[in-house]
């Protein structure tokens, strides 16, 4: 065994971290009357006591400055069959405009407001505990404070929708 430590090999980087298993999720959020929606798919459970989830926002997202002031957000697993649904909630607002209307989503609200498509295997509501620099993004890590369970289908993971990475 060599005593040379490996070097950042581009190539080894970018098929290892595509490797790595991603579900796709619906996270929302809502402030002073606004609401937002989109795609994530950088999102982990981290803790069971207290139960702790953090998701990854880009810096540009238009409901990240929702989950900020709000102090609360939900996130909702999809399901194997909703591909076209990730797509369409992973376009930028600015050219998607309002998503529930745009896309006539059927919802139910949270306890705290928070808008839910009834089309997701159920939802995580969160307090918002701490927002972490992460290059391009923000890590935001949530209490879960409500659940409920819609479907046991089988969730829609990165590899199924044919999504990528640039890694």
């Amino acid at each position: 065994m060599s005593d040379e430590a490996p070097t950042l090999d581009p190539v080894a980087r970018k098929t290892v971290l595509r490797q790595f298993t991603y579900g796709l999720y619906a996270v929302a959020a809502h402030h002073d009357g606004e609401r937002g929606i989109f795609t994530a798919n950088w999102l982990s459970q981290v803790s069971f006591d207290p139960p702790l989830v953090v998701v990854s926002v880009e810096r540009a997202s238009s409901t990240l400055p929702l989950i900020e002031a709000s102090h609360q957000f939900a996130v909702a697993p999809l399901a194997a069959g909703q591909r076209e649904l990730a797509g369409a909630l992973g376009k930028p607002r600015v050219r998607a405009g309002d998503k529930y209307e745009t896309l006539g989503l059927d919802v139910r609200p949270t306890r705290s407001g928070i808008l839910i498509p009834t089309a997701a295997l159920g939802y995580v509501a969160c307090e918002v505990r701490s927002i972490t620099d992460a290059g391009d993004s923000v890590l935001v890590l949530g209490e879960v404070v409500e659940a409920a369970s819609f479907s046991e289908e089988a969730p829609l993971t990165m590899r199924d929708a044919g999504f990528r990475h640039a890694g």
